[in-house]
């Protein structure tokens, strides 16, 4: 049977190898807990179980390789914890997972819940590796132990407000949040990205994260004549938003920039989605270095499609645990200064981290519905050839 290695914060391996007299903390048929955070039930579930796949996916990959630290075979295993994308919940969660004794944690998956957590695994000392939270402030809090494998809001909601002037010719353009950090947080970057070339929304209204029918919204934005309406929220929203701007007989295009490129969406919007258009961090997956085997093997191991960021979450995983084996050790005081110096080759590109914890020169994709898929139409970011 194997042994579970649990690391009690900044204690556990001192209190083994001084007991033990050893090098290392890790023994033969070790086993080593990755927490994974996010969103496993509640309207969120089904992106929830998405990330949980694609960090179960780089799990078995990881093992089939048969690892060893300093020698020794060890087996890494994941642990999931269900946060319903609420902030309060990530808070237990994350301590929960703290007090199983993970070596790192794979998650949140959005802003609000990443936030507050960050500061208990920070506490614990262990690597918190967001695969999404992609507003800023995750990474602005100044602990050294978040990261995140995808570009910020502040750089996305900038090439939105971009796009949306230069290439949509947008002039007239209204902007509906849904109070989140990270809608609100995105709304705002782009509202700046529009201040910065000389554009100020006819309108800025808000929602909330559970508003199916915007109606009241959509009338009052009506009056004001927008030539564009910006939404800073997901797909589950985003989808009836598109539907009820055409039902009113709006000719106004919308857009997004995070969260809308799904399935899901194409599903609930039905033929009221096209003309959508969305930002996107990362590449398409077409594009990703490793994308295309990494669908085939997520459609071999699931049976279904991939609905958002598993790549990212996959990465995610992998990226701390190649970190750990670098380190030769789980032990975060160990693992962290390689995970802060890394370079990774993952499935969606290149993996290195700033001083914040923040992707190194992400890609972004700009998206649009055409024939009821979402097509891309221009990558942006990433790294520049020499």
């Amino acid at each position: 049977m194997n042994k579970i290695t649990r690391f009690k914060p900044l204690a556990l391996a001192a209190a083994v190898l001084a007991s033990l007299g050893a090098a290392s903390p890790v023994l033969a048929d070790e086993t080593i807990l990755i927490g994974l955070a996010g969103p496993l039930t509640g309207p969120s579930a089904r992106i929830g179980k998405d990330l949980e796949n694609g960090a179960q996916l780089a799990i078995a990959d990881v093992n089939a390789q048969k690892p060893t630290l300093k020698g020794q075979p060890v087996t890494f295993k994941l642990l999931s914890e269900d946060d319903q994308s609420d902030p309060r919940t990530a808070v237990a969660v994350a301590q929960r997972l703290v007090d199983e004794g993970v070596a790192g944690v794979v998650g949140h998956w959005n802003t609000g819940t990443s936030i507050p957590a960050a500061r208990i695994y920070h506490d614990a000392g262990i690597a918190q590796v967001a695969p999404v939270a992609t507003g800023h402030g995750y990474t602005q809090q100044g602990f050294d132990t978040s990261f995140r494998v995808m570009g910020h809001d502040d750089d996305g909601g900038n090439y939105a407000g971009e796009y949306a002037v230069k290439v949509l010719k947008a002039k007239r353009i209204a902007v509906i949040d849904d109070r989140t950090a990270f809608g609100q947080g995105l709304a705002d970057e782009f509202i700046k990205s529009l201040a910065a070339q000389g554009v100020q929304p006819v309108a800025r209204e808000y929602v909330d994260d559970k508003t199916v029918d915007f109606s009241a919204v959509l009338t009052t934005l009506r009056s004001k004549n927008a030539d564009l309406i910006f939404f800073g929220g997901v797909d589950s929203q985003a989808a009836p938003l598109a539907r009820r701007i055409k039902q009113l007989g709006m000719n106004t295009p919308l857009m997004g920039a995070g969260g809308f490129v799904s399935q899901t969406f194409l599903t609930l919007a039905q033929k009221e989605g096209e003309g959508v258009v969305a930002l996107e961090p990362g590449l398409p997956l077409e594009q990703m270095p490793g994308g295309k085997a990494f669908e085939q093997a997520y459609r071999d191991r699931y049976k279904t499609h991939i609905e958002l960021h598993a790549p990212f979450a996959y990465d995610a995983t992998r990226v701390l645990i190649a970190a750990i084996e670098q380190a030769g050790s789980a032990d975060p005081a160990d693992y962290l200064p390689k995970l802060r110096a890394i370079h990774y080759q993952g499935v969606t590109g290149s993996i290195a981290f700033d001083a914040q914890g923040n992707l190194q020169q992400p890609s972004f994709t700009l998206y649009r519905v055409v024939d009821g898929k979402w097509q891309p139409q221009s990558v942006l970011g990433g790294a520049k050839a020499p």
